[in-house]
């Protein structure tokens, strides 16, 4: 009787250790993903409170004289410089000229040049218009720059200080939403740096890439898990795939300069070659997830078609492929985004040239987000700092959009059986 009494205590005992053993593994692994959270979230709200000012951009009003003469000598820069002029009359010596020239961005002469040549009844007169500011005076409009600082250890001096209040207070110099940010190329100077060149080399390149990766890989799927043999071939091919799956992205960028620059003669930094060597990435991981699709449809639906007299190819094409494609693209979404965030196979084919231009088909040269906000990342100026983590911010929005789109066609096409 003590013997049984024992042994139950000694039962109790052992599951109330187990129960606790299992509660603290649930409060380790609690406190792990909370921990991981936390990272997260700060490196998104660092990055969110460094590049949300970037949306906005400082404006200078100013009344601008069309003047003829300098228009036909194209000179719309010294009608900018000629309206300061007559915004702070006080101002005389070559000195004191240079750093009032320097309140108003280079790229103000372009500006009012645009708007000329949309309207040349504006020759000869007064326009008033508002141009972008240089960028040392936007970081002291968005409080970047400490005025208590001494003069010697700063961009910006007293004197300047002193017409930006006074635009200020006339009204005349005010933060408005940076609609160049997302219209304009790369630029030299932050204030003129937009992110449209980089995001149409970054779409031209993912259509690249799908065209190429999504047709090649359903196919080799197809063949592998419907009618390839099982022998020492496939397995070999098999292992292979799913070892270029794992194989670092710069392995792909060198596969691409042997191949489709120095073999070929491809057009460098063009987003036809981009996408090529992204599809050659993004291939394995099509390949692996069409295969795991297929495999989810139930034998059954093959069996049924078989039965009422339907070709292997039948069975396929018209039962399995339907059943399977949904899962297929949620592969295909999956690997475009990886394929999205890529920078360094896009390194080693050239597509890190500074290009102002905005490219116009697939074989312009073109950046692609992510050599964009590598460039800006390693710029001196600290306004690009800024405009980088606002690409960055654009970049996640990209990738958590196609995530999306992959989760809504997941739940939408999935079988259950």
């Amino acid at each position: 009787m003590s013997d049984r009494k024992t042994n139950s205590e000694l039962i109790e005992a052992g599951l109330a250790r187990r129960y606790r053993a299992e509660r603290r593994f649930k409060m380790y692994g609690i406190a792990a993903t909370a921990v991981a959270m936390s990272f997260l979230v700060i490196v998104l709200v660092a990055i969110f409170v460094r590049g949300v000012g970037a949306f906005n951009q400082t404006q200078i009003a100013q009344v601008v004289f069309v003047d003829p003469e300098l228009a036909k000598e194209n000179d719309w820069q010294g009608m900018i410089k000629a309206s300061l002029r007559e915004t702070f009359p006080d101002v005389e010596d070559r000195k004191g000229k240079r750093l009032l020239y320097g309140l108003m961005s280079s790229g103000a002469g372009y500006d009012l040049q645009n708007m000329v040549q949309n309207d040349a009844s504006l020759v000869g007169q007064k326009v008033q218009l508002w141009m972008p500011a240089s960028d040392d005076v936007d970081m002291v409009m968005k409080g970047g720059v400490d005025r208590n600082q001494p003069e010697s250890d700063r961009r910006i001096s007293d004197q300047e200080f002193v017409w930006i209040d006074k635009l200020a207070a006339d009204g005349m110099i005010e933060l408005q939403f940076n609609t160049r940010f997302f219209t304009a190329g790369d630029s030299r100077e932050p204030e003129l740096a937009g992110i449209m060149g980089a995001a149409k080399g970054s779409f031209y390149t993912l259509v690249v890439c799908f065209l190429l990766s999504f047709p090649l890989g359903v196919m080799a799927a197809i063949y592998l898990e419907e009618f390839s043999p099982k022998n020492r071939w496939t397995d070999l091919i098999e292992v292979n795939i799913n070892n270029l799956a794992a194989v670092p992205s710069i392995v792909f960028g060198l596969l691409g300069l042997a191949m489709f620059l120095n073999f070929f003669g491809l057009p460098r930094s063009a987003s036809l070659v981009g996408g090529m060597v992204l599809a050659l990435m993004t291939l394995p991981t099509i390949i692996i997830a069409s295969r795991l699709a297929l495999r989810s449809v139930p034998p059954s639906i093959r069996e049924a078609a078989l039965a009422v007299g339907a070709s292997r190819l039948q069975t396929v094409l018209d039962h399995v492929l339907p059943l399977a494609l949904p899962g297929m693209l949620t592969g295909a979404i999956i690997g475009m985004a990886r394929a999205l965030g890529e920078t360094a196979p896009l390194l080693m084919i050239g597509m890190v040239a500074f290009i102002v231009d905005v490219p116009g088909n697939f074989t312009d040269p073109a950046t692609a987000l992510p050599v964009q906000i590598y460039l800006w990342a390693d710029s001196p100026e600290r306004a690009f700092t800024e405009r980088t983590a606002a690409a960055i911010i654009v970049l996640l929005a990209f990738l958590i959009a196609m995530n999306v789109v992959a989760v809504i066609l997941r739940k939408k096409f999935e079988q259950r059986w």
